[in-house]
């Protein structure tokens, strides 16, 4: 009833919020990407998206579509790689962003390591400043983190989204005093776009809180010190949107590779894009 070609190009299409990006990561005409989404709406019997000129948003029925999607890929890539007969080994040095801590990337993880249990997996966890930093230097094979801003088209786009000021319940930021700011070190990307915009706006700030890790800024942020940037799909519990601040545009999440990436650098890579819904859910 539900071909996976089609499912995987709905997948693609939730997880980049655009037909055209959907296309471009897909390899096929735009053309193709509508046709195989109004086909599988056929099957459903249900509108999957909601698209305009302007934005394409998932519907109830879009949503809960996900998770079918994803088990069923997950079921055809677990039987193509028990009758190819493939093995993946060798070392496979993955850096994530400090943004996926509180996500379910460890289930993704999981699942790749009972899929190729002989890649020896070695995980980073770091800003995203610091992963492409060091992917360039060659210290890592694989990178899932934040695009470094407007323009910046390196790797696979895995994910769009909003960034948002996100602070503790009942926070309000007052106008006639600087804001207060919970924020990562540089070269964090989220900081560098925080202090961009209040300085575009002609905001007073003052640093309320560093820390290098992302529990460290969800503890300052629930204890109230101030305002942190966030993903808008990725915000932790506890915390909630705070207004009153100029908006801080989107944020794109990209799979990098290094120049001599391995064939399992390209399974966890595949493994990633068909798990992107989960990574804006918290364990």
């Amino acid at each position: 009833m539900y071909d996976p070609v089609q499912l995987r190009t709905f997948l693609t299409v939730a997880q980049t919020l655009s037909f055209t990006q959907a296309a471009g990561r897909l390899g096929v005409r735009q053309s193709t990407v509508s046709q195989h989404v109004r086909r599988l709406e056929e099957a459903t019997g249900r509108p999957l998206f909601l698209r305009d000129t302007h934005r394409v948003e998932l519907t109830e029925d879009g949503e809960a579509l996900l998770g079918f999607a994803r088990t069923i890929l997950e079921a055809h890539e677990r039987a193509a790689a028990f009758f190819t007969g493939t093995r993946l080994r060798g070392r496979l040095r993955f850096g994530a962003s400090e943004d996926f801590v509180l996500s379910r990337l460890p289930e993704i993880l999981e699942g790749f390591r009972h899929e190729h249990p002989e890649v020896d997996l070695e995980l980073s966890v770091e800003l995203s400043g610091t992963l492409h930093e060091r992917l360039d230097a060659g210290r890592l094979d694989l990178v899932l983190a934040k695009r470094r801003g407007p323009g910046d088209e390196r790797g696979r786009l895995v994910w769009r989204d909003r960034m948002v000021w996100i602070g503790a319940e009942g926070l309000r930021v007052d106008p006639e005093r600087p804001v207060p700011l919970i924020v990562f070190p540089p070269p964090g990307i989220t900081r560098a776009r925080a202090l961009e915009v209040l300085e575009r706006d002609g905001r007073a700030w003052r640093i309320a809180c560093t820390s290098g890790s992302l529990s460290g800024l969800v503890a300052a942020a629930r204890a109230g010190l101030g305002v942190m940037a966030h993903t808008r799909g990725l915000i932790p519990p506890g915390l909630v949107r705070v207004g009153g601040l100029p908006e801080l545009g989107p944020v794109e999440f990209a799979l990098l590779r290094g120049p001599r990436a391995s064939h399992a650098a390209e399974a966890l890579a595949a493994a990633v894009l068909s798990g992107a819904d989960r990574l804006t859910r918290t364990g």
